[in-house]
C-alpha cells in the first residue's frame, strides 16, 4: 500500500509540473478567472449613492438663492457642472444626454413673502429621455425643500414615517457574483483541465504506455484530482486576495469551514471532467460533449445572476445541477455566516453527485 501511494504522489508532482510548465495552461487556470472577476466585479461593486448630473442656473440676486447653491454644490446627489451658466447651453447638454437636468432659480427666488420669510419656485427641466431622472430629482428637492420650510413655518403633521433597520444581513451585487465566479473558476479548472488533457495525452500514446505499468485508474485518478486540488485551492486564494483588495469583499463565514467545503465541491466537480476526459478518444470528441454540460451549469445554476429571478419551474430544475450546491454552499457560507451544519442539503447533494459521476467516470474511462 505505501508503494501504491508512493506512486500516487509521484504522479501527482508530474502533474502539477506539467500545469505550471504550460502557459496556456496557467493562463486558463488563474488569469482567465481573475479576468472575469475584475470586469464583473467591476460592473458590480460601485457606489450605491445616488447622483446627479445637473446644471444649476442661478437668476436670483438674493442671499437665500445664493446659500441654496452653495449648499447643492457641496451635496453628493447633485453632481453640478459648473460650465453650464445659461438655459440654453444646458438644453443643449441635455438634448446630448450629458446632463440628466438642469436647476433654474427665477430671478424671484428667496425674495421675501410679506416680510416675514424667503419663498420661491425652483424649475427642474428635463427632456423625455431622461424623464425618469427628472421627476426623481424633483421628487429629493420636494423633501429638501419641506426641511428648510419647517424652519419658516410651524406646521402639524399627523402622519409620519420611520425608518426602521433590521439586524439581518442581504447579499450584494457583487456577492452573489463572487459566488458564482468561484464556481466558474471550479468548472474551469475541475472539467475543462482533464477535457483537455486527457485526449492529448491519448493522442501521444503515454496513457497507452502508462496502462503497461502495474499503475491502476484509481491511482491515476487519485494523483490527477491532488494536483487539480492543489492548482484550483491555489487559483481560488488568488480570487479571494484580489476581492478583498480591490472590492473590499468581506467574507463573514468561516475560513475553515468554507475551505472544507470548497475541496469538497472541486473533488466533484472534478468528477465530471474525468469522466468526460477519460471517455474522450480526441478533442473533436469531447469538445462538443463539455459544451453541452458545461453551458447549462453557468446559465442555470446562479453563476452570474440569481437563481431567485428565474420561473419556479426552472428554479426547481436547476436545483439538482451540480453546480448549483456548490455556488450556493458558497454564498450560504462566505456571505451569510452560515456553518457546514446549516447546509447539509447541498453537501449531500453534492455527495450523491460525487457518487453517480466517479462511478460514471471508473467505467467509462479508457487508456487510448
Amino acid at each position: 500500500m505505501k508503494q501504491q501511494l508512493w506512486t500516487v504522489w509521484t504522479f501527482t508532482r508530474i502533474n502539477s509540473r506539467r500545469f505550471f510548465r504550460d502557459r496556456l495552461a496557467i493562463f486558463f487556470g488563474f488569469a482567465f478567472p481573475l479576468i472575469f472577476l475584475l470586469v464583473f466585479g467591476s460592473l458590480n461593486s460601485g457606489s450605491s449613492d445616488v447622483s446627479f448630473k445637473v446644471a444649476l442656473i442661478n437668476n436670483s440676486n438674493t442671499q437665500f438663492a445664493k446659500s441654496f447653491v452653495t449648499d447643492a454644490k457641496q451635496q453628493k446627489v447633485l453632481e453640478v457642472d459648473k460650465k453650464v451658466t445659461t438655459l440654453s447651453a444646458a438644453n443643449e447638454k441635455l438634448s446630448q444626454g450629458t446632463l440628466d437636468a438642469a436647476v433654474v432659480l427665477p430671478s424671484d427666488f428667496g425674495k421675501l413673502k410679506n416680510q416675514k420669510y424667503p419663498s420661491g419656485t425652483a424649475e427642474v427641466h428635463y427632456t423625455q429621455n431622461s424623464e425618469q431622472a427628472g421627476q426623481t430629482l424633483v421628487s429629493i428637492l420636494n423633501t429638501q425643500f419641506k426641511s428648510i420650510n419647517a424652519k419658516f413655518v410651524k406646521a402639524d403633521t399627523p402622519f409620519t414615517v420611520e425608518a426602521v433597520r433590521n439586524n439581518q444581513r442581504s447579499l450584494s451585487a457583487f456577492d452573489y457574483t463572487f459566488a458564482g465566479l468561484l464556481g466558474f473558476a471550479i468548472v474551469g479548472m475541475g472539467i475543462f483541465g482533464p477535457v483537455n488533457v486527457f485526449p492529448e495525452l491519448k493522442k501521444m500514446g503515454i496513457l497507452r504506455r502508462l496502462h503497461t505499468t502495474p499503475l491502476r485508474v484509481w491511482q491515476y485518478f487519485l494523483s490527477t484530482m491532488l494536483s487539480q486540488l492543489i492548482i484550483g485551492l491555489l487559483s481560488l486564494s488568488l480570487m479571494f486576495i484580489v476581492s478583498m483588495v480591490l472590492f473590499h469583499l468581506k467574507v463573514i463565514g468561516n475560513y475553515a469551514e468554507l475551505l472544507v467545503f470548497l475541496i469538497f465541491s472541486i473533488i466533484m466537480i472534478l468528477g465530471i471532467g474525468l469522466a468526460m476526459g477519460g471517455w474522450a478518444k480526441n478533442e473533436r470528441q469531447v469538445a462538443p460533449l463539455a459544451n453541452i454540460v458545461v453551458f447549462p451549469m453557468f446559465f442555470l445554476s446562479g453563476t452570474f445572476f440569481p437563481r431567485f429571478l428565474m420561473p419556479e419551474w426552472l428554479q426547481t430544475i436547476s436545483s439538482f445541477l451540480p453546480l448549483t450546491p456548490v455556488i450556493d454552499g458558497i454564498r450560504l457560507l462566505a456571505t451569510e455566516g452560515k456553518h457546514l451544519i446549516d447546509i447539509l442539503p447541498q453537501i449531500g447533494l453534492i455527495g450523491l453527485w460525487m457518487i453517480v459521476i466517479y462511478a460514471i467516470a471508473f467505467r467509462v474511462f479508457r487508456w487510448e
